[in-house]
């Protein structure tokens, strides 16, 4: 077990800001046509369920903004991406959609949200949890900016807590973290024990999403004003 968390403490370490940056900036011209398709199935579901609560949206992580055009007109939406180039892609498409529904779009750091408390209804997060530095902070800001009897919304990639499955995660682990990617650092056990940690904040739903069953659709509820324990 030490053994293992020495591997989990040192990919931490080393999986920073600059890297995630230049990792989906070197994305962006490809990200639709690589993963348009293979998470499409998980982020229908993620906006569907979006759609059906409603009110303002905050999409951390919108990247292409290839969600956008699928959001209720209804729903009104804010998208923040760390890398600039994603971004740009997002513009156009909010343009060429011509998108009335979006508040704005902004560079920001998602473990540093530049928004009030209790700012909207629904945080959603696609793909974004297992792709940041510090993935408990990025959750606290997720959980600060939701406003109580919101829904914070997570597709994530949920790895394995032993076994076969978890010794092959970690030994991919090096291969794609320059890629922006986590493989083995994410069990359900650690998300368990940040809502632990987390008065107020109330799982919903927990359910697998495609490809290959290793990633899930995740809804945390915020009942209460959300502290840390």
């Amino acid at each position: 077990m030490a053994e293992t968390m020495k591997l989990d403490d040192a990919s931490e370490l080393d999986f920073d800001r600059a890297t995630v940056e230049h990792a989906y900036d070197r994305w962006a011209p490809i990200y639709d046509l690589v993963f348009g398709g293979v998470f499409s199935k998980g982020r229908r579901a993620a906006i569907a369920a979006t759609n059906r609560i409603g009110g303002r949206v905050l999409e951390v992580g919108v990247g292409t903004g290839i969600s956008l055009p699928q959001y209720a007109p209804h729903v009104r939406i804010f998208g923040t991406d760390i890398s600039e180039a994603m971004l740009e892609k997002a513009k156009r498409r909010v343009s060429e959609f011509h998108l009335k529904n979006v508040e704005g779009l902004a560079v920001m750091d998602a473990e540093k949200l530049e928004f009030p408390d209790d700012s909207f209804d629904v945080v959603m997060a696609q793909y974004v949890v297992t792709a940041v530095p510090n993935p408990e902070a990025a959750l606290d800001e997720f959980a600060r900016v939701l406003r109580v009897g919101g829904e914070l919304i997570i597709l994530t990639r949920v790895s394995a807590d032993a076994g076969m499955r978890r010794f092959i995660e970690q030994r991919l682990q090096p291969v794609v973290r320059p890629l922006g990617f986590r493989t083995a650092e994410f069990a359900w056990s650690r998300y368990a024990r940040w809502l632990q940690g987390r008065r107020g904040m109330e799982l919903v739903e927990r359910r697998l999403v495609p490809p290959l069953g290793h990633f899930s659709l995740v809804r945390i509820r915020k009942a209460e004003m959300a502290a840390a324990a």
